[in-house]
């Protein structure tokens, strides 16, 4: 599957884990919005619409990661969503040092990761990971999200997953303070 950083050039590239990808020939870099495939999937964490399997029909086309500021994220998005068909990820956790346990501050190179697992390239998306002395860590957290959100049909169920995996660690934690 094809792997698309939409780059900006606004992250130090020595801790930009999409310039790594690109070191090891995993990602293509594009600079302008026209180099897009139509109907790629954007990975958009202000997307109203859930990855899921489903998606894997748009996938041909290319994933695409935007590789900005955070800063600047939303106005960059903004500016790309005609072109492609936008899709947040499910709840993940990332294990990369700088936002580890943070959920949704994924780097690159989790939200390819996790976006590939989803879309069933299970291989792919280990690989992708196998180059960062944190990569097995993010398999670990978040191996049962995975598998669920996989097992999906579609975004509906990944967001019913979400939900009934959300509220068991609620349930959980409630146990362990009422002891």
């Amino acid at each position: 599957m094809k792997l698309i950083v939409y780059n900006l050039g606004q992250d130090d590239p020595k801790k930009c884990t999409a310039h790594r990808l690109l070191k090891f020939g995993e990602v293509t870099f594009v600079n302008t919005v026209k180099s897009l495939h139509n109907n790629c999937i954007l990975l958009n964490p202000f997307s109203k619409e859930v990855l899921s399997p489903a998606d894997i029909k748009f996938s041909k086309n290319g994933i695409v990661a935007l590789d900005c500021s955070w800063v600047e994220a939303e106005r960059s998005f903004e500016k790309i969503k005609s072109r492609v068909q936008g899709r947040i990820l499910p709840f993940l956790v990332p294990s990369n040092p700088v936002n580890y346990g943070k959920p949704g501050k994924l780097s690159t190179a989790e939200a390819f990761s996790g976006a590939l697992y989803i879309l069933g390239e299970k291989e792919h998306s280990r690989k992708i990971l196998s180059t960062f002395n944190w990569g097995d860590e993010f398999f670990k957290i978040n191996q049962e999200l995975l598998e669920g959100y996989s097992k999906s049909k579609d975004s509906e169920d990944v967001l019913d997953f979400q939900e009934k995996y959300l509220k068991g660690i609620k349930n959980r934690k409630s146990s362990i303070e009422a002891m």
